[in-house]
């Protein structure tokens, strides 16, 4: 196998992989979630650099010629320097690719008032790269960014249907729309956030559109193979998809049916 590798710190890449197995459905896959060391949005630029290149080169010893970051904070805090400082040594022909650069190209196409939300972790917003690169390609937006840490906690623990949750849900909602009014466009820039989907709309004006991420990735990544045959011709296409996680593999298994939408078998692995 040479596989399409995608990554997450936990569960909620699953979001984005099962968008791409249903656009792209011949490869062959391999999903990691760092479950042992979930969640990331928390942690300092220098551990998340740390866990998601472990990560990574697990992955390429694997035979993956292409690795998904399926994860915004890693996206966010470490992919542009495994880019620039380790492929060299890890993988020259290998590449990487992360979530936020396919997104920001085509958020500002859903916006009519010109006033973008984005709802993401503490990690993602302290980093500001949406706000970089959504203005690299729609210099007149305007970007209000509400970091919601609660979020992830609730959603890995089951919660994510509770009063709780909606508590959390609310108060975030309401922040951001004091801050802009005028938001038409709201992005859900954390892959596990689809899964509080509904409970976001119920709290939104009905004219904001919810964006979430796993179809803009999906084709993208059809786009960027038909781009790049040298890499496409590398991965092998038997439709498997195979599943890793750093904690336990029974834990994995029991939780990633909701994110995934089908049951899936997982084994351990150890960085």
């Amino acid at each position: 196998m040479s596989p399409i590798g995608v990554f997450d710190s936990g569960y909620g890449g699953l979001t984005v992989f099962k968008q791409l197995v249903n656009r792209l459905p011949q490869y062959d896959y391999i999903y990691l979630g760092d479950n042992a060391r979930a969640p990331y949005g928390t942690r300092s630029f220098e551990t998340v650099y740390k866990y998601t290149l472990e990560c990574v080169h697990w992955l390429f010893q694997q035979s993956c010629p292409l690795i998904i970051l399926a994860c915004n904070t890693a996206s966010a805090k470490a992919l542009r320097t495994i880019q620039q400082n380790d492929l060299q040594h890890l993988n020259p022909k290998g590449r990487v690719l992360g979530v936020i650069r396919p997104t920001s190209e085509i958020i500002g196409n859903y916006s009519q008032s010109g006033e973008i939300g984005i709802l993401a972790t503490n990690g993602t917003v302290q980093s500001n790269t949406y706000d970089i690169e959504i203005k690299k390609f729609f210099p007149q937006l305007h970007i209000t960014q509400e970091a919601c840490p609660m979020w992830v906690p609730l959603i890995e623990n089951g919660e994510h249907e509770g009063a709780g949750a909606d508590f959390f849900v609310q108060k975030h909602i309401n922040h951001l729309l004091a801050q802009s009014p005028g938001i038409d466009t709201l992005l859900l820039a954390c892959t596990h956030y689809p899964l509080l989907e509904e409970q976001i709309k119920a709290h939104l004006p009905k004219h904001v559109k919810v964006v979430s991420q796993g179809e803009i990735v999906a084709a993208s990544l059809d786009d960027y193979l038909n781009r790049h045959p040298e890499i496409q011709t590398q991965l092998t296409q038997g439709g498997r998809c195979r599943f890793f996680t750093t904690d336990s593999a029974l834990d994995f298994k029991t939780n990633a049916t909701r994110f995934f939408g089908r049951e899936v078998q997982a084994e351990h692995i150890d960085l």
